[in-house]
């Protein structure tokens, strides 16, 4: 029997036929986050926003756009639209560079803050992948600048290298944004390159001993999150909550390993003990010899987190489950979900918790002609899990979890994020 990426590449090839130009394929990590969409009654994608705000009148919207527009030329997945054709996921590329830059107007008693949320809820998923919003904080005499990405054409990885390509693009003088066209097709050919070549590593991937070893290790797993009671949300609250800590860091921070250990803490007060509970983490890379192009990204692995009464495996005991976890990195998700349900289980490929982990020194700050944007949050935005962690790491460690309020109450998820810093802070000092 082909498997599930045979398949895929089978149905995109009828599909595409000579439009290989503007129809592209979409690898497995894309996939999941179409399938997730598609599941979604409101059809509403993951979004990536990135926050910056910026000394008032030190950015010319005109330029912006026109630094939009080339970065957008520069990078396929940026300007392309994902979306669904005669049931295959696809890219669709537009003959032209396609960007949104916008500037929200606030409504009586609106925030700026308010004014970002509400943009970002009312996103179209037929636009193009990356959207700007520029909206004036009188108060602070500040302009804030809201980098928007759909997560199906980005990772996290991605987002260093289109901050520091969005400054050089400012930069540049040419108010009409022009790209030269060869270079726009060297990006596109790259880029197809890129997505096939990962696409020949999941289908080497999915092999049935591959299938197996996933089945054995996600039977246990069901969705153990209670299911959303947007009820239960009071009409002026925001959807989600927020808690964050600093941590000093030894050592050289947390292992990963360390981090999936101690997050078995915080999932025991969410969700109670002796349960398998699906914890999502984005790993992987691309095919050795690859361009690093954006829109070509990490795949999404599940680590059951055990939340029994003991003690548990201790990070030696994680970390020995994790490196076999490594080993079938590339196998796609929605290949995971299959071999699991095709074992009995009755996981159906919801995560009740995701989280991502960042390096702080791969975090440059955005700089528009010469002005250095300070990189702000903008809370209380709808998050597609119960839960989110991530864990940012450099001269300290900042935590920051948000949680779907439909989902789990405040003080259940305070309970939780004050056991998961318990079991990463050092013996002797405390919280900042």
């Amino acid at each position: 029997m082909l498997s599930i990426t045979s398949q895929y590449l089978a149905r995109y090839r009828r599909l595409a036929g000579d439009r290989s130009d503007t129809l592209l394929p979409v690898t497995g990590a894309q996939r999941r986050f179409v399938l997730v969409r598609s599941l979604d009654p409101s059809g509403r994608p993951d979004l990536v926003p990135m926050f910056f705000a910026f000394p008032r009148g030190t950015i010319d919207p005109e330029r912006l756009r026109a630094a939009a527009r080339r970065l957008a030329a520069r990078h396929t997945a940026l300007r392309s639209r994902v979306g669904v054709e005669r049931g295959t996921p696809v890219l669709r590329v537009p003959a032209d560079p396609d960007t949104v830059v916008t500037r929200p107007d606030l409504l009586p008693g609106e925030s700026p803050a308010d004014a970002i949320r509400r943009a970002l809820t009312s996103w179209d998923a037929q636009g193009p992948a990356m959207r700007l919003l520029l909206v004036a904080d009188e108060e602070r005499e500040e302009d804030i600048l809201a980098v928007v990405l759909d997560h199906a054409a980005c990772d996290g990885r991605s987002l260093a290298r289109i901050v520091d390509d969005l400054g050089a693009a400012y930069d540049e003088d040419d108010p009409a944004g022009r790209t030269a066209p060869e270079e726009t097709h060297a990006e596109l050919a790259a880029y197809r390159d890129a997505v096939l070549g990962q696409l020949a590593a999941e289908e080497r991937a999915e092999t049935p001993e591959a299938a197996a070893y996933w089945a054995d290790r996600l039977r246990a797993l069901d969705t153990h999150a209670p299911a959303p009671r947007p009820a239960r949300v009071p009409g002026d609250a925001r959807p989600s909550g927020v808690a964050q800590a600093r941590l000093p860091a030894h050592d050289g921070g947390v292992s990963f390993p360390g981090l999936l250990d101690a997050c078995r803490s915080a999932t025991r007060e969410l969700y109670g003990t002796d349960r398998a509970v699906p914890l999502g983490y984005p790993w992987g890379g691309r095919p050795a010899g690859a361009e690093p192009v954006v829109g070509c990204f990490l795949n999404t692995l599940v680590f059951p987190v055990d939340t029994g009464c003991g003690p548990g495996p201790g990070p030696e005991g994680t970390a020995d489950a994790w490196w076999d976890d490594l080993d079938r990195a590339d196998v796609p998700f929605d290949a995971v979900v299959t071999a699991v349900r095709s074992a009995g289980s009755r996981w159906t490929g919801g995560l009740d918790g995701l989280l991502t982990v960042d390096d702080d020194t791969r975090r440059p700050p955005l700089k528009l002609a010469g002005a250095e944007g300070r990189e702000i949050h903008v809370d209380g935005r709808p998050v597609r899990a119960p839960f989110a962690l991530s864990v940012t790491q450099g001269a300290e460690i900042r935590l920051r979890m948000v949680w779907d309020r439909a989902v789990l109450d405040d003080a259940t998820a305070h309970r939780a994020f004050d056991a998961l810093t318990h079991a990463l802070r050092p013996s002797d000092p405390t919280v900042r």
